[in-house]
């Protein structure tokens, strides 16, 4: 018994001796081919460059836009809405603007900030934007205000300017809307604030052009179209509260508003978040008002905060998950392809476990 034990002893002590040897003739075995291969290090630390995803959370930031409603002098609480965005750190990337959301957005989309908007929007005269000249078409030629756009962007056209702006107008001769991103900036945004019957249609090309309010009161659809993630609409625009307003701007104001409500409603439930300054008791054409509608315009941008971050949020969310499940499928691809290309020898060292160069992610 003792001897038959001493063999069976004997004869694991050979076989252990062997392993190294086979360990090593599987190596070298697998080191051989038709060709030369690339080392397997090598191999499964050099993806593409192109196919290679962008690593777990560094996906691109999102991208805010601001549609801005037209409501004349009610316009400038859009100022008081860009201030507490950019004290947030959520300033828009993209600006479209109606009317009066046309003239603030020109000017913030030429590259300046909200302190300096409400600067221009407390030095602003209004004799330096209105130009009575009786006619047929309407009783303001819209020029001044061409020529104070103008030289507020310094001059640039729409396509120069900071960050991407686009201006909405209605074309007069079929009604439909246009969407002015190139060219002369101050004409685009006369253009798009030519309430009918109160300033004169804007000539452009062989086309007239009037308010973009009757086609699209809050421009979510453009601001949509320059890229933006998040779109952020700012409705100022009067509302029928039973009575009729007291003055003649007043009085187009919301005629236009109310042509254009099936249309603005539908347009505004594209928006993520919608905010609503109460300016709806500030007259058309009151200029006195314009500190009380800036007011108005950060509270009700403040009440919206939490839902503008929480959809920024989701966003990002969704961004850093997708970002991670491609860099996995892109990872499984590589060692899929990794194994596909081994030599057979290889193939064989991989099943003894003496190959993980094309280790699973």
């Amino acid at each position: 018994m003792t001897a038959g034990l001493s063999s069976s002893l004997s004869r694991r002590a050979r076989i252990r001796g062997w392993r190294p040897i086979v360990a090593l003739g599987l190596a070298a075995l697998a080191g051989c081919g038709s060709a030369p291969r690339t080392p397997a290090a090598a191999t499964s630390a050099a993806p593409s460059t192109a196919a290679s995803p962008a690593p777990a959370g560094s996906s691109a930031p999102i991208r805010i836009g601001i549609a801005l409603g037209g409501g004349a002098a009610k316009g400038f609480a859009h100022i008081g809405v860009i201030k507490m965005l950019e004290a947030n750190g959520l300033a828009p990337a993209v600006v479209a603007g109606t009317s009066a959301g046309s003239v603030v957005g020109a000017l913030y989309a030429s590259g300046m900030n909200a302190f300096e908007l409400q600067q221009k929007a407390v030095a602003l005269d209004e004799a330096s934007i209105r130009d009575l000249q009786f006619s047929s078409g309407g009783l303001v030629l819209g020029q001044k205000l061409e020529d104070y756009v103008n030289a507020q962007v310094h001059n640039k056209p729409l396509e120069q300017l900071a960050k991407p702006f686009v201006a909405v107008a209605t074309r007069l001769e079929d009604g439909e809307r246009t969407v002015f991103a190139r060219g002369n900036t101050g004409q685009a945004v006369r253009a798009s604030s030519s309430v009918p019957g109160v300033f004169q249609p804007v000539a452009i090309g062989k086309y007239h052009y009037v308010d973009g309010g009757v086609v699209s009161p809050v421009p979510v659809d453009a601001a949509r179209q320059l890229g933006a993630d998040v779109v952020i609409a700012v409705d100022i625009s009067s509302k029928a509260r039973g009575r009729a307003p007291g003055d003649l701007l007043g009085t187009v104001g919301q005629s236009i508003a109310i042509m254009g409500q099936k249309l603005g409603h539908a347009e505004l439930a594209r928006a993520d978040v919608t905010i609503r300054p109460a300016v709806l008791d500030i007259g058309a054409a009151d200029f006195t008002q314009r500190a009380n509608a800036i007011l108005e315009g950060e509270k009700a941008a403040l009440a919206a905060m939490p839902r503008i971050k929480e959809r920024v949020a989701q966003l990002q969310a969704q961004r850093a998950q997708a970002a991670q499940q491609a860099q996995a499928q892109a990872a499984q691809a590589r060692q899929k392809s990794c194994l596909e290309q081994r030599s057979s020898w290889r193939k064989l060292a991989g099943v003894a476990g003496l190959d993980d160069s094309c280790t699973a992610p």
